[in-house]
């Protein structure tokens, strides 16, 4: 209810731009009157990607802002029912389309949808009670290609700029390519099975005519199943040149730095210091990017909307999970036991070093890792090689301490200490003193938080994904010294069924699927 004269004129400002009424109330600094909260529809904003028709990834997404009726933003949330959203078909009333709308808890959202088919065009509505939201209804003219759908853009200056990919190449692919100026098919084809054949598992991959053929090498080859989705997907929707590699299905880097004979191009999901793999984006974040709104829960979106409470509210300790693959995770375990004050850390599996109760106490039952973020600081630690959970622990609200590592992912050239995380020692040594410099100076670690998450909410979503695996692809295909071959042995990496009979304006063969 308007219980002054300035919450009543306030009021019927509302009621005039048609302004949804919540349940709280703020201070306005201006007046020093307390005035009810409200979501004013044509005041927020709705913007992204996800609002371009060209823009084609897995699960398209796009952005709601709440303000009020002053433009100012919502920085917490207004709920979920401050905002319904639907995206069918232009001319028809359904189509095969799953939505959902993630609470940031920030007064921001993020509006993600999956096509089951291709489409025309489609009607976006971003509704707030009865009134529209911004611009709504959104237009987007089509066709609108679903994921499945096999359509690849010819003008890749296009695709690029669609899916909003750099100019330039990321530092780590210059660095990664220094040591190859060229590539020499012959070589590669011959040296990299002879060194890596039988000890190691690989897959070598030949694309002609943005077809992909492949032969496997080794025992351990279950992993081609994350490059052959990664590489179907994206030949689904830009055409790469005709290129020969070879692809690391294992976790640690193969080629060392210190070998006697010219390094051989290996392409591979971890990088390290004294190696010189080609560095792709690791199998665990194409597989979430692939499968979105799938069969995975955790991906760079859904951690957004499962942060858990506030800075302020979070506990006051650091956190961590695994199994037992690395002695340095032993250790960890050894010092949160001494110091339970700073560390909550326990191991989950032992797999790698005999189970000792004594000193690492008994393993504990997996926790959902969106209740890691209940927790104020979280421990990323190395495993086998770099740990894969750091663009999931960055993509959250808490401050992520990260390992001084040997090893490291596609983006982390990109990361700065002290700016995006908080580094410790390799050994340990000084991580129960960071974690209380952490506690001692609580301002600071949540800028480094809230910086480590802009970073990841910006820097590794599934467009950036793709762009990142075309550019180090394309780069490579500019050095190879021959036309690449399609061996006698190889099998052709299919598309999935139905991916021809889609609706493709690019193909006057296709139609519209039913």
């Amino acid at each position: 209810m308007c219980a002054s004269l300035h919450v009543l004129s306030a009021c019927i400002a509302f009621l005039l731009v048609g302004c949804i009424t919540l349940t709280s109330a703020v201070i306005d600094p201006a007046t020093g009157y307390e005035r009810e909260r409200v979501v004013c529809p044509v005041k927020s904003l709705v913007y992204g990607p996800g609002l371009n028709s060209n823009f084609n990834v897995p699960a398209r997404y796009f952005y709601i802002q709440a303000r009020d009726f002053e433009f100012e933003n919502f920085t917490y949330t207004p709920g979920p029912q401050a905002f319904h959203v639907s995206v069918r078909p232009s001319g028809r009333q359904r189509g095969r389309i799953q939505v959902q709308l993630l609470d940031r808890h920030d007064g921001s959202f993020i509006v993600r949808y999956k096509l089951y088919q291709s489409y025309p065009g489609l009607i976006i509505t971003v509704m707030s009670g009865d009134k529209h939201v911004a611009d709504s209804p959104y237009q987007l003219e089509g066709p609108v290609y679903a994921e499945s759908c096999f359509c690849p853009e010819e003008n890749t200056s296009d695709w690029l700029t669609e899916m909003m990919c750099p100019d330039s190449l990321p530092d780590q692919i210059q660095q990664d390519f220094e040591p190859f100026p060229t590539v020499d098919l012959d070589r590669l084809a011959r040296e990299a099975v002879d060194r890596f054949g039988e000890h190691h598992s690989l897959c070598h991959y030949t694309i002609v005519n943005n077809v992909i053929y492949r032969r496997t090498f080794g025992q351990h080859v279950g992993f081609k199943m994350f490059s052959d989705a990664f590489l179907t997907s994206l030949t689904r929707k830009v055409v790469l040149p005709d290129l020969e590699f070879f692809v690391n299905l294992g976790d640690w880097p193969l080629e060392k730095r210190t070998t006697s004979q010219s390094p051989l191009p290996i392409l591979s999901w971890c990088g390290s210091d004294t190696t010189r793999d080609i560095v792709l984006p690791t199998y665990d974040l194409t597989e979430s990017t692939l499968e979105t709104m799938g069969r995975v829960t955790l991906d760079m979106m859904s951690i957004q909307a499962n942060t858990g409470p506030v800075w302020e509210e979070k506990i006051k300790l650091a956190f961590w999970r695994g199994r037992d693959s690395r002695k340095e995770r032993l250790e960890l375990v050894k010092l949160s036991r001494r110091n339970p004050e700073l560390i909550d850390a326990a191991l989950t599996n032992f797999f790698f070093f005999k189970p000792n109760d004594e000193l690492y106490g008994p393993k504990v039952k997996h926790v959902s890792f969106f209740d890691f973020f209940k927790y104020k600081y979280q421990i990323n630690i190395d495993g086998t090689v770099a740990a894969y959970r750091l663009p999931y622990l960055l993509a959250g609200d808490s401050a992520v301490f990260k390992h001084n590592s040997t090893y490291y992912e596609h983006f982390y050239k990109e990361l700065k200490p002290w700016e995006h995380y908080i580094p410790y020692e390799q050994d340990l040594s000084d991580l129960k003193e960071k974690i209380q410099w952490a506690i001692d100076n609580d301002d600071k670690a949540k800028q480094i938080a809230e910086n480590g998450s802009h970073f990841a909410r910006n820097s590794l979503l599934s467009n950036n994904i793709f762009c990142y695996y075309y550019k180090v692809l394309t780069e490579y295909a500019a050095r190879q010294t021959r036309s690449p071959i399609i061996y006698d042995d190889m099998e052709e990496v299919s598309q999935p069924d139905g991916s021809q009979n889609c609706l493709c304006s690019r193909n006057a063969q296709s139609h519209e699927e039913l």
